[in-house]
């Protein structure tokens, strides 16, 4: 890494679903406001400070946020309106960023290190979050520091709709008051571990030696020891929307066999889509592309909301191709891209009612990375080799 001083941001739109809500519904500013599946079945997609207050949580159960809660606003998500709020906001940052990693639909890093030379790294941060609330309405925090773990911490403190800059001489005694819940990686199993081991703050965390944290939790423990000292050397990632994942079939002899396309195409999503989930990720592009057997080819693409779920998407792809095959020729290829990927769980399925649907995606996504991807396989796919 440089020796160079890294001036690292992350900005965070605050309680961006029920944000966007309330831009849509300023009758919802200052009450408690709770989005996700709305029967006593569905669960918390996103819930208001105000909720919050009550004790409702994200994936909570909805019953038990009604019982908490049960003035509050309840409101079936709309991924479609985020998604199109999360596009405005990247592309706000798009224009003034020198280099800027899409996160997830709420979250953006950017490094602008050098940047301070022609304005303060501060003042050119605090006017970049000014332009986004004035020409978005959505209220947005930031942490401004050496490093993407330090920068990300600091936007938790800053929040809700502030700004927190933490400069190289303050990072440890900024860092070690606070919980150990604060290190990204920390998740509740790690959290309860490090607890009984008697650390609960970054700052115990910081004296623990490196080779125990690596013996009790591996490769990871060093990983979140140097987050505790402050050190981070991940770079910001330009964010491209060309990033992708696709897959590409050439039919051993051409074909106007449309069931057959269809059931590869079928089979085509359900591989994508469960790399997503595997790494992690959603798309909110789709392209389906064909190629006739003389070699003209053609493609077309759709904007959709944020969601890594082969059922939402096949229909999108079949959609595609209805539209695109029009000729009738024999056909020599047909392929299929997911793009516009940003990290992220899949948070659409919490505006759902059918929690066996996820259900079913967990258990199928288990048995394959057990047994391999084709060990599971929809019905329709199954003859798309």
């Amino acid at each position: 890494m440089s020796s160079l001083l890294r001036h690292i941001v992350h900005f965070d739109l605050d309680t961006f679903f029920v944000s966007v809500e309330r831009l849509r519904n300023p009758g919802l500013n200052g009450r408690p406001v709770i989005i996700g599946g709305l029967s006593d079945r569905g669960v918390v997609a996103s819930c208001s400070y105000e909720a919050r207050r009550f004790g409702v949580r994200s994936a909570m159960p909805m019953k038990m946020a009604r019982y908490l809660c049960p003035d509050a606003a309840y409101i079936r998500g709309d991924m479609e309106l985020y998604s199109r709020e999360s596009d405005t906001v990247t592309q706000i940052i798009a224009e003034r960023a020198p280099v800027y990693e899409k996160a997830s639909v709420d979250e953006h890093y950017l490094d602008i290190t050098g940047m301070d030379r022609f304005f303060g790294s501060l003042q050119w941060t605090q006017e970049l979050r000014r332009t986004i609330i004035r020409e978005t309405g959505l209220p947005i925090s930031f942490g401004l520091s050496v490093n993407k773990t330090v920068a990300k911490i600091a936007t938790g403190e800053a929040k809700p709709n502030g700004e927190l800059q933490v400069e190289p001489p303050r990072v440890s005694p900024f860092l070690d008051p606070l919980s150990i819940r604060k290190v990204p990686m920390i998740g509740e199993k790690t959290y309860h571990l490090l607890r009984s081991m008697g650390i609960a703050t970054i700052g115990t965390l910081r004296q623990v030696p490196p080779e125990m944290m690596e013996r009790v939790l591996g490769s990871n423990g060093l990983v979140i020891w140097k987050k505790a000292q402050g050190i981070d050397s991940t770079p910001v990632e330009q964010y491209s929307e060309r990033k992708s994942i696709s897959h590409e079939t050439t039919f051993g002899e051409d074909s106007t066999d449309i069931v057959q396309m269809r059931e590869v195409l079928s089979g085509m999503v359900e591989r994508l889509c469960y790399q997503l989930r595997n790494e992690e990720k959603l798309t909110s592009c789709v392209t389906v592309k064909i190629r006739y057997a003389n070699f003209d080819t053609h493609s077309r693409q759709l904007r959709v909301p944020y969601t890594a779920f082969d059922h939402v998407l096949g229909p999108v792809v079949h959609q595609l191709f209805g539209q695109l095959y029009q000729r009738r020729m024999r056909l020599r290829l047909v392929g299929v891209r997911l793009s516009h990927l940003v990290h992220g769980v899949q948070q659409i399925d919490l505006f759902e009612d059918t929690p066996e649907m996820i259900r079913l995606y967990q258990a199928m996504d288990k048995m394959r990375r057990r047994f391999g991807e084709e060990a599971v396989r929809r019905a329709v796919a199954l003859n798309s080799g």
